[in-house]
């Protein structure tokens, strides 16, 4: 049978809240330098493979791109 309590339950575990905020903070800016890369790498692959730049000028621009991105985003 079900007990009944009159009294407050016990919820689990204290919560680390420091914790979680620094992981909330990692994963808020993994979030933002993987888009940073995606939106880079996508464009420095547009750069490639429709104009004639070619490869070395599209990693170029792929490391140019983050590198400024880097530093807007900060």
């Amino acid at each position: 049978m079900a007990e009944h309590h009159s009294g407050p339950v016990e919820t689990g575990a204290a919560m680390d809240y420091p914790e979680h905020e620094k992981t909330y903070d990692l994963f808020i800016a993994g979030a933002k330098y993987g888009t940073l890369f995606c939106v880079a790498l996508l464009v420095a692959m547009a750069a490639g493979f429709f104009t004639s730049a070619g490869f070395f000028s599209s990693l170029l621009l792929l490391i140019i791109l983050n590198v400024v991105g880097y530093f807007l985003l900060r």
